[in-house]
Parts: C-alpha cells; structure tokens; sequence
C-alpha cells in the first residue's frame, strides 16, 4: 500500500505521540528515583543515589520484591503445565469441545481484573476456608496463573500448529516410542516457545495488583502493593520512585527476552 507523503508524516507523529504517552511518564519515575528534592519537584535541582541505597536497605521493599518472586516463580511453573497441556489437546487432537475450551483459557486474560479478583476471592473464602486454608501466597499463585495460562497456551499452541507432524511421524516409524519421539524431536521444536511463554508469564504476575489485592492474605506483599500502599507517604516518596524505576526496569528484562524467542521461533517455524 502507497501513502501519500502528508499520510505518512501524519503516522508518525501519531507514533511518536503514542510512544511519548507511554514511554514519558516512565522516565520521569527514572528520572524523580535520582531526584535529591523528597517533593520530585521539576527539574530537579541535582542527582543523587541516596535514595537508592535507601531503597536496598529498606526490609519492606526487599522482602515485597522476595515474595513478588516467589509468587511469579509458583504462577509461571503451573502456567507452563497446564498451557502446555492443553495446548498439545486442542492442537493435536479432535474432540467435542475443543473450540469452547480454547475460548475458557483464554477468558481470564479478557476480563477485568477486578472481575477476576472478585471472583476467586469468593471462590477461595467459600471452598477454601472451610477446609483451614485462609488468603496467602497460594491463593496469589493461583490467582496469577489463571492468566498466565493464557501466555504459555498462545505460545505453545501457536508454535505447534506450525509445526510439521510428519516429523514425529519419522522418528516412529523409525522406532522411537511416543516419549522418545516427544524429548527428541517435539522438545526441542517448542522449547523457544515455553521459555518465551514462561518470561511473559512471571512479568505479567510481577506486575499483578489487582487479583493480587483480592487474593492476597494480610501477611502478603507483593512489590507492585507495597508501592501502591507507599505512594501516600510522604516520607517513603523517594523509595516509592526508585522501586518503580527497579520494577519497570526488571520487567522489560523478560519481555525483551520473549520477544526475541518468539521471533526466532516465528522465523524458524517453517520446516
């Protein structure tokens, strides 16, 4: 398609209107974390690290960014389990069904997160807590993996519909069993595919507020609800700042990486 030469001026200053929306707000929080003035006046009169090494003695943030870990690491590893399980059903085989159960894992993603929080946290205070299970950090994995599910599945269901059958097929009608036939040759084609699905799947549950608010117990602080429950503070503004300047910064690290495995898996998918 040819664009005139005013359409095309006009896109990217559309593009770069966008970006700045996105991207501006993100570095002023880099740049107030350096900001030595408590009030993240503007400009800043100076740069400093002493907010930084606030930020790394202060026991709260450090022991929020543990459990942010923690609860990523828990919600990526049954995401990966249950993604890849269902997403080899609903590729590799027919049965009634199977179009519904692709749009029930790929649901929780589409709602609202505080319709999702709402919900597990009436489903965990009536099935859970009868049985001596209150609110805490298995009930925040739970509630992150029902989304991160989503990430793994597209990944691993998309890698496979690409995939050419007729190489398992070989390497059984040369003698391989179906374990054999799956480490061999399946593995090793969808193995970009859950790495990129696993890093999308721990950012998006260290990022989480919503679900996490609803499914978190007393004793359970996420990084993301530690900063939200901060910003009020005068005192702890400075902190706040740079442990958000740390989250974003940690975040594009797995995007980054998923991104690229995704394209090399995208690039390489044809056989």
């Amino acid at each position: 398609m040819n664009l005139s030469r005013t359409a095309r001026v006009l896109l990217r200053v559309a593009a770069g209107l966008g970006f700045a929306v996105i991207y501006v707000p993100l570095l002023l929080v880099l740049v107030n974390s350096l900001n030595p003035d408590r009030s993240s006046g503007w400009p800043p009169p100076g740069l400093t690290f002493d907010w930084w090494r606030a930020a790394w003695h202060s026991s709260g943030a450090r022991d929020a960014l543990w459990t942010s870990v923690k609860a990523g690491l828990g919600a990526t590893a049954i995401a990966l389990v249950l993604g890849t399980l269902i997403a080899f059903a609903v590729a590799r085989y027919r049965f009634f069904g199977r179009e519904a159960l692709s749009f029930v894992v790929v649901l929780p993603i589409a709602l609202p997160g505080i319709v999702t929080g709402v919900a597990l946290n009436t489903a965990f205070r009536t099935v859970l807590e009868p049985l001596g299970v209150g609110l805490g950090m298995f009930t925040v994995v739970v509630g992150h993996a029902t989304f991160c599910v989503v990430v793994v599945f597209n990944n691993v269901v998309a890698r496979l519909r690409r995939m050419n059958g007729s190489l398992e097929e070989a390497a059984m009608d040369l003698g391989a069993h179906s374990f054999r036939a799956f480490m061999d040759v399946t593995f090793p084609l969808v193995r970009s595919a859950l790495v990129a699905g696993g890093l999308l799947a721990f950012a998006l549950s260290f990022d989480e507020i919503v679900v996490t608010t609803f499914t978190a117990g007393p004793g359970v602080q996420t990084l993301p609800i530690w900063i939200f429950s901060n910003m009020a503070r005068p005192q702890q503004a400075p902190v706040v700042n740079v442990v958000a300047a740390v989250l974003v910064l940690l975040s594009v690290i797995p995007i980054y990486f998923a991104q690229r495995l995704s394209s090399d898996t995208a690039s390489g998918g044809r056989l």
